[in-house]
């Protein structure tokens, strides 16, 4: 895992960054959010793993050969890159400043490692972990996939476990067990963060100027 420190300027918007073990719900959560909520978007990362048929480039993922993704950071076009299952995920720091800029909530889909890093440099960001209600659960939901043989379900609920045991690290809980509970319960999380004072301060200057004159 390497992160290349870069802090975010002029933002106008908060950074999100959201943790969970594989088959946790998160992809479907962040997804049905983005649906309800105005000014919130994830961030598209980069990756060598192979596209999935559901998947569409530039909308799921940029996707990109390993020389290509070597040559991006080579030229520090990340924000952070970490090796996952033997394939390698980025996310670029240019879109992200661009996005907090413009006013748009960003969130980061990355693991505990990325997400401490991240908060060691950036610690206004905000940090969200969602949990299965339990193992089984999870389980269950990896296998529902039909993606993947019960050996690599196995490797998936080990690495899971190692995971899960990182959510003290983070700002925020979420369990997801309901599914339309866990997601109102990140929206909470994502509007009480915009009324922080200093997000307001920023981005309602010029209104405070006027109203104490």
């Amino acid at each position: 895992m390497m992160i290349n420190q870069s802090p975010v300027t002029s933002a106008k918007a908060n950074l999100f960054v959201v943790s969970a073990p594989s088959g946790a719900g998160k992809t479907s959560l962040l997804k049905q959010l983005i649906g309800e909520m105005e000014l919130v978007q994830t961030s598209i990362s980069h990756t060598t793993r192979i596209k999935r048929d559901a998947e569409v480039d530039g909308v799921d993922y940029h996707f990109v050969e390993i020389e290509g993704f070597k040559q991006l950071i080579a030229s520090q076009a990340f924000y952070e890159h970490a090796e996952v299952f033997g394939n390698f995920y980025g996310t670029s720091k240019s879109s992200i400043a661009e996005q907090l800029a413009k006013g748009i909530d960003v969130i980061l889909e990355i693991d505990w490692q990325g997400a401490r890093q991240i908060k060691q440099q950036l610690p206004d960001s905000r940090s969200i972990f969602i949990l299965p209600p339990s193992k089984s659960e999870l389980e269950s939901r990896l296998k529902g996939r039909g993606q993947d043989n019960d050996e690599v379900i196995a490797g998936r609920m080990n690495a899971a476990i190692d995971e899960m045991s990182h959510y003290n690290e983070y700002d925020y809980l979420v369990i997801n067990d309901d599914f339309s509970e866990a997601v109102a319960e990140i929206k909470v999380i994502i509007c009480a963060e915009r009324q922080k004072l200093a997000l307001q301060q920023q981005k309602h200057a010029q209104l405070l100027c006027n109203l104490l004159e």
